[in-house]
């Protein structure tokens, strides 16, 4: 089943058939510079071994599964942001062992 384009969609395909936009390739120096960011980030040449309680494990590998990635990419990637300053904490949602925690104390 074909989707159907919204209005905005159809307007930009129209503009684009008319030749009102032009494809902007980044310079060569750009290009290396996104190459060696690229490079110098995702390079992973050090090994670290965590212990997790199983509920935890268990979120973490449901998460990932919700996100589509594996399981310790995800872990890679949350680590990174808050080693760079880019992770943000929202109000999370129940998991499992959180709801575990909750009733534990409440008894």
């Amino acid at each position: 089943m074909k989707k159907r384009r919204s209005s905005y969609e159809e307007q930009i395909a129209r503009e684009y058939e008319k030749g009102r936009f032009k494809s902007v390739a980044p310079s060569k120096a750009e290009l290396n510079r996104f190459k060696e960011a690229a490079r110098a980030t995702f390079i992973k040449n050090r090994r670290v071994n965590v212990r997790l309680s199983s509920p935890d494990l268990m979120d973490i590998q449901t998460r990932a599964a919700e996100e589509g990635v594996p399981y310790q990419t995800l872990i890679a990637s949350v680590l990174h942001k808050f080693a760079t300053g880019r992770f943000t904490e929202k109000s999370s949602r129940p998991t499992r062992s959180s709801g575990r925690v909750k009733r534990r104390r409440a008894a």
